[in-house]
């Protein structure tokens, strides 16, 4: 009995995130608070490591780490030479805010709403993230969710 008391609620979940374009686990998301955002978050293959902090109203996350930032190296941040303003294509991607405007929506349990800046490209796309299963899931898009690119990081050591 137990089964089929189960087997409604997640078919209508699985049917939800499969008609909106979003990955299953997206239905099963985790996230109850805004803060569980914050901390340190690394990629699995150890290419990536994020700062997630509060920025007030919004929360934010600087790079600590990131393979395709670094020159030759693999020691030296590059320099944001493919920013699309001028003034700041000097500066290094050494700890530069990577993610902002994340804002907590607290009926979908996930931040929306934010950028993802690429000083690898140097474009700016929409980004939101969830909570599933103890891990991150950021996404970058332009336009829809759907037309996006989900990177997921785990809460380092």
């Amino acid at each position: 009995m137990m089964l089929k008391s189960l087997t409604g609620p997640l078919l209508a979940a699985a049917l939800t995130a499969g008609m909106t374009g979003l990955p299953v686990g997206e239905a099963f998301a985790q996230a109850s608070s805004p803060d569980q955002i914050v901390g340190v978050w690394e990629s699995d293959d150890g290419n990536l490591k994020l700062e997630v902090f509060d920025a007030g109203e919004t929360y934010a996350a600087r790079v600590l780490y990131g393979k395709l930032l670094m020159e030759a190296d693999g020691k030296t941040f590059k320099k944001d030479t493919l920013n699309p303003d001028p003034n700041l294509r000097s500066r290094s991607l050494e700890r530069a805010v990577l993610v902002t405007n994340l804002k907590w929506d607290a009926a979908d349990g996930r931040w929306e709403g934010g950028n993802f800046y690429s000083g690898a490209t140097g474009q700016t796309h929409s980004a939101r993230a969830t909570l599933v299963s103890g891990k991150l899931e950021l996404r970058a898009y332009m336009g829809t969710a759907i037309l996006g690119r989900t990177m997921v990081l785990r809460r380092a050591q």
